[in-house]
């Protein structure tokens, strides 16, 4: 996990606020700007994160791939980054985007359309 193609490196004082995981990433929950739907979950670290400042567009750390991907690149299904909040504990990061396409990688507007596991009450 480095920094490959130049972009802007994270703030020094953003990045002493991470408390990132064993393997370095910190949570991102992305977050639908219009609709404020929780859309998917994915993983940064500060390149990643840097990026996602940089240029506006999310761009996150496969865990499985072991590589940087920005969301929609090979599908069209694109975010643009509005805001990115750190939490109070500094590990995990709240992404407002518009959302351009289906967020989920089956396609689905949010990856939290499958299993309902409890409903109102």
């Amino acid at each position: 996990m480095s920094d490959s193609d130049g972009a802007a490196a994270l703030d020094p004082a953003v990045a002493a606020r991470l408390k990132r995981s064993d393997d370095g990433l910190v949570c991102a929950v992305v977050q639908e700007r219009s609709t404020r739907d929780v859309l998917m979950v994915a993983w940064m670290d500060d390149e990643a994160l840097a990026r996602t400042l940089h240029t506006r567009k999310g761009t996150y750390w496969s865990r499985s791939r072991g590589e940087y991907w920005v969301k929609g690149e090979t599908s069209g299904h694109t975010q643009y980054v509005h805001e990115v909040r750190l939490d109070c504990d500094g590990d995990t990061l709240l992404v407002t985007v518009d959302q351009e396409g289906g967020a989920c990688h089956t396609g689905d507007h949010t990856c939290f359309d499958a299993d309902l596991l409890l409903g109102e009450g």
